[in-house]
């Protein structure tokens, strides 16, 4: 799955879930079905990034959960931050049906992310508010 939204093969990426299968993103929200999930992948994260690089570590699975450490790295292509590169690590989440991802979530801090993309104060004010509510 990794591989695919890095080469932005949203189609592939989408194939690793069950039909109904969700995504939750810890910037963009909750996209549920393979259909979203090939959009997200072309329509949010290649939109905005460019020369994706994401590395999992320490994976470990029951069957049932699995979990992971992960490293993930772009280019922006966002307005006001094109060509800078972020990079942070996270957590990942995944529950799992029959060898496919039923949900997927993650966990980053994203302050840092956004003070690499050079966002002002008042910008990762309401996107660090918009991430409690």
């Amino acid at each position: 799955m990794t591989a695919a939204v890095c080469r932005g093969d949203g189609r592939s990426a989408a194939r690793c879930f069950t039909p109904d299968g969700v995504y939750h993103d810890h910037f963009y929200g909750e996209f549920a079905g393979r259909d979203a999930i090939e959009r997200m992948v072309l329509d949010y994260f290649h939109r905005d990034a460019e020369r994706m690089k994401w590395e999992v570590m320490d994976p470990c699975s029951d069957g049932e959960l699995g979990y992971a450490r992960y490293a993930f790295s772009y280019t922006a292509r966002i307005a006001g931050s094109e060509g800078r590169r972020v990079a942070y690590t996270g957590m990942l989440r995944c529950r799992l049906e029959d060898g496919h991802i039923a949900h997927y979530c993650e966990m980053f801090d994203r302050g840092p992310v956004l003070l690499q993309l050079g966002f002002g104060d008042a910008r990762i004010l309401k996107s660090l508010r918009k991430s409690v509510s």
